[in-house]
């Protein structure tokens, strides 16, 4: 786990949906995921690096139902040969989608992996990331969750923030993890991408 780290050339934005980021049902860190999380995004795209939102589908009547409005992605998306909208019907973004063979296609080796929730489908993917091979970055400043309710006679509500540090050190000491957001850094993927215009994999 280091404080320092070589620029990646992936940028993974794990669920950052209305349901999550907005409104009652926010994250507490909200608006500092957003921030965090809309200058990955930018600074990505400048530098050339592939782009992937990954978008979860929930259960009928949950907060992300697709195609209510808790469902929308928070972030525009700027369709193209190196950015992608991939949804997934588990917490492991590689879990039943072609989000694997999108990585592998641009030639990316090492990913950042952002947004929410810490302990679940962002510590999900890093995780599979990490088993494929990637190098992987979770700065510690762009990934939210919500308090870990109290348990009676079990223990107290645990704060979000410390769920959230917690979920990311138990990735290990292969995954970087005590990097700020302002400390990553991007590039392009080695294997040029095909021209045109890529498919919205929504």
């Amino acid at each position: 786990m280091t404080q320092h780290t070589q620029p990646v050339d992936a940028l993974i934005v794990v669920d950052v949906q209305s349901a999550f980021v907005v409104g009652d049902g926010a994250v507490p860190a909200a608006a500092r995921l957003v921030d965090r999380t809309t200058d990955l995004i930018a600074r990505a795209r400048k530098d050339g690096a592939l782009v992937v939102h990954l978008q979860n589908d929930g259960p009928p009547g949950s907060e992300d139902e697709p195609h209510t409005p808790g469902w929308e992605l928070h972030h525009p998306v700027e369709p193209g040969p190196s950015e992608f909208v991939i949804r997934k019907p588990r917490d492991d973004g590689f879990h039943g989608t072609p989000l694997g063979g999108v990585l592998d296609d641009a030639g990316v080796t090492a990913v950042a992996v952002c947004g929410v929730m810490s302990e679940m489908c962002v510590q999900a993917t890093a995780r599979t990331a990490l088993e494929r091979g990637y190098r992987v970055v979770v700065p510690y400043d762009a990934h939210a969750t919500q308090d870990c309710p109290a348990v009676p006679g079990v223990h107290e509500v645990v704060p979000a923030a410390t769920v959230s540090r917690v979920a990311a050190y138990a990735l290990g000491s292969d995954a970087e993890v005590t990097v700020s957001a302002a400390d990553v850094t991007f590039t392009a993927p080695d294997a040029s991408p095909v021209t045109g215009a890529a498919p919205d994999l929504r």
